[in-house]
């Protein structure tokens, strides 16, 4: 480790209070978090402290012009009490692409990577071992300057919090594809993970709610007529046996998950295909039985499996497969982010 880190630590652990057996996802908070500034032209030393409120003044720039950033990675521990990430500088790399997006100071990859590393190793009880769970990791950063000028920042926070979390998603998922709202646009900042990409997700995703789906399936801007995401997930589709993803663009993230689940299935002798796909040639394919799987691919849920769609006034159940591409790619990630399974790729980094 080259970064110098404070740490306070907790009087108390809250652990004790949680049930590990029972986790939610995402709303329950380990003991300590991890925060550096950005003040007067450069990073701060970072420090780690008690998980705590943040107070910050009325006019912080992040309550009126919206910049706000984060990223999404989990830590898994095996049988021996090693813990491990799955493509962390990845994580960094991207948080630093939505930065530049976003006119914030990009974080050294020091700073982010020691930071985790000493945060998780503070936390490391917290890390569940369960099947199935892992510990949830959040870094964000956000305009923490004052002014109601509209202009970037002068001062900016970022924090790494972590919780213990179950599985993301449960039971069947029904997606419902948009023809009206739109995600992102061209030129836009759908591919940076910006919170506000996500807040004006949430109209759209609860009308489709009111209807009976669970979820969105995004199309493109201007016409329509492709889909791009599954709510905040990369989109996959089988077609016969071939797996086809929407190439990365302006508006479409780069998964860490899609990327992953590309070089994967590639190598295991699954045809794959990265190409536009057009909403006429999805349900023509649900309608004469070539359509045979779609789930969505992110860190969170890994692969969430789609089991319907709707478009229009209608509706499309997906086959039930005894062998699904879903369930194999899923296995062979997650054997790998929690050491069951060799890692050609590199991609598992030990704490």
């Amino acid at each position: 480790m080259t970064t110098s880190i404070a740490i306070e630590r907790v009087e108390t652990s809250k652990i004790t209070a949680v049930d590990f057996d029972n986790l939610p996802f995402g709303s329950v908070y380990s003991d300590h978090m991890l925060t550096c500034d950005f003040v007067n032209g450069k990073w701060q030393a970072p420090k780690i402290e008690p998980f705590a409120p943040i107070s910050l003044a009325p006019s912080a720039k992040i309550f009126h012009y919206g910049q706000s950033i984060f990223e999404g990675m989990k830590a898994y521990k095996d049988a021996d009490n090693n813990i491990m990430l799955f493509r962390p500088l990845d994580n960094c790399k991207r948080l630093n692409k939505s930065a530049q997006r976003l006119v914030i100071p990009e974080i050294p990859e020091e700073i982010f990577m020691d930071g985790l590393k000493a945060l998780l190793e503070v936390d490391s009880d917290w890390i569940p071992t369960n099947d199935g769970s892992s510990l949830y990791i959040r870094p964000f950063m956000f305009a923490s300057g004052n002014g109601f000028h509209a202009s970037p920042a002068d001062a900016y926070k970022f924090i790494i919090c972590t919780a213990p979390s179950g599985a993301y998603f449960g039971g069947k998922v029904k997606v419902l594809i948009e023809e009206k709202y739109a995600r992102a646009a061209n030129g836009g900042v759908g591919y940076a993970k910006a919170g506000g990409n996500y807040a004006a997700q949430f109209y759209p995703t609860q009308l489709a709610i009111e209807k009976g789906f669970n979820q969105v399936i995004w199309t493109d801007d201007n016409t329509h007529q492709f889909i791009e995401e599954a709510g905040a997930m990369n989109i996959f589709v089988r077609i016969n046996d071939t797996l086809i993803t929407s190439p990365t663009s302006d508006r479409i993230l780069d998964g860490i998950t899609r990327k992953s689940i590309l070089q994967i299935a590639e190598d295991n002798g699954i045809e794959t295909e990265v190409r536009k796909i057009s909403v006429g040639e999805v349900v023509e394919a649900a309608k004469n039985g070539s359509l045979k799987e779609m789930f969505g691919a992110g860190t969170a849920a890994v692969i969430s499996p789609i089991a319907g769609f709707g478009h229009k006034e209608d509706e499309f159940e997906l086959p039930v497969l005894e062998k699904p591409y879903a369930t194999i790619l899923k296995k062979m990630i997650t054997d790998i982010q929690t050491n069951k399974a060799e890692d050609p790729y590199g991609w598992r980094v030990f704490v």
